[in-house]
């Protein structure tokens, strides 16, 4: 299972220790022997880390702590502490959970940041490298070396630009401020509660990321483009009366990316535009569908772990909305992620509240349909709705019905088409 350069780093190491007389093997002793091997050697180096650095703190570290066996001692035999065996133990089963069959250097490196109190993954970290660097060079060749400039990498200017012209930010994501101010969003209604929550939210210094939970047809979505329309209208607290909410289309940043790394580097790309402007919002529908969103076989480097610095630093706000469902089973497990989030339920409208949003939309819904809804019609469909459709949920099964409505009077012929949906 280990392959055969690991084997004799490991070997190497308990010589060492064995003529040293330490009492035991420890996760310091094996980041040194790792610093001898191959594969070790490639991704530290690809992390920007220098070796005769770690390896002199390590020296010091392991004279100055590890306890010796006595001379006249022929008994005793150096062993490997416990820690030393679970990185061992975590290493091969990370290995087999992404169908490889040999450890490799590298792959050591990873499991020894789980041990999270020992030195060497203090010194790892000290001397900035982290598991997702290390990660990201086993799975995808990503380094921390300074990027080419685009005329080396590309040949000429006019292909640099292609490429930026592909990753741009608006092919991934729609400016709901644009959308709102060419009138083309519906008006929220009856969630003034849960909006200025989501404001609130937004205007703070740390944790500034609203999470709207709800059941499917609550309205989420609706309330994100409501804030859109409200900061276009100015009707918004002047910390973000500037800005501007994009709202992520992940089906579009997957699509074409058939390389290992091309979802990480177009994403990377996203991010770094959407941090160079101040004031951007950015809105995710169904959040937790970037957990696991790009990860290759074998790594963890998803879009969950690429958007977590930005979040955590401030640097980026963002407004998420998923179901109670995928909360608990899949966003809430995720608890890096899920810690820098604050959650805002969204409960499904009462069937009075629910005939207010229908009033408010049924302007929009008669002069698509060019008919005209009474209200008795629409108090209607909001208590048949909520009577006899009961896998859905206010107020989007409403909606429907009289969208249907509207609908099924389009499809008679003019002359003897009803005016009014009673």
């Amino acid at each position: 299972m280990l392959n055969k350069e690991l084997e004799s780093s490991l070997n190497n190491a308990f010589a060492q220790a064995r003529d040293k007389r330490h009492e035991f093997m420890t996760v310091e002793h094996l980041l040194l022997a790792l610093l001898d091997n191959q594969s070790a050697q490639d991704a530290l180096k690809a992390c920007g880390a220098n070796l005769d650095v770690i390896r002199q703190e390590l020296d010091v570290f392991i004279e100055q702590t590890t306890p010796l066996i006595a001379v006249d001692d022929t008994t005793r035999e150096t062993q490997p502490t416990l820690s030393f065996q679970r990185v061992l133990q975590r290493a091969v089963f990370h290995v087999q959970s992404s169908g490889r069959n040999e450890v490799s250097g590298a792959n050591v490196l990873v499991a020894i940041f789980s041990e999270q109190e020992s030195h060497a993954a203090y010194l790892l970290k000290k001397n900035d490298v982290s598991r997702l660097d290390i990660v990201n060079y086993i799975s995808h060749g990503i380094t921390k070396t300074p990027k080419d400039e685009p005329s080396e990498l590309f040949g000429n200017t006019e292909a640099a630009e292609e490429v930026n012209q592909e990753d741009k930010l608006e092919n991934f994501a729609t400016n709901l401020n644009s959308v709102a101010r060419a009138g083309k969003i519906d008006p929220l209604i009856g969630r003034d509660q849960e909006l200025e929550r989501t404001i609130q939210v937004l205007c703070r210094r740390r944790k500034n990321n609203p999470l709207l939970v709800g059941e499917a047809g609550v309205g989420k979505t609706a309330i994100a483009e409501g804030l859109a329309w409200r900061i276009v209208e100015g009707d918004v607290p002047e910390v973000i009366a500037n800005s501007v909410i994009y709202s992520l289309d992940i089906g579009s940043l997957l699509a074409g990316t058939k390389y290992r790394g091309d979802f990480e580097k177009r994403f990377k790309n996203i991010l770094k535009q959407l941090e160079k402007e101040d004031d951007a919002v950015l809105f995710i529908d169904e959040i937790h569908t970037i957990i696991g969103a790009g990860a290759a076989s074998g790594g963890q480097v998803d879009a969950a772990n690429l958007i977590k610095p930005l979040l955590s630093s401030g640097k980026l706000r963002c407004i998420g909305s998923t179901t109670y469902q995928e909360y608990s089973t899949i966003f809430e497990k995720e608890r890096a992620l899920s810690r820098r989030f604050q959650k805002i339920d969204v409960v499904e409208p009462s069937l009075d509240d629910t005939t207010k949003i229908l009033m408010g939309l049924k302007s929009k819904y008669e002069q698509h349909h060019e008919v005209r809804y009474t209200n008795k019609a629409l108090r209607a469909a909001v208590e048949l709705s909520a009577k006899y459709i009961n896998e859905r949920h206010l107020p989007d099964k409403a909606i429907d019905v009289i969208d249907e409505a509207g609908a099924k009077s389009r499809l008679v012929p003019t002359s003897r088409r009803k005016k009014t949906v009673a």
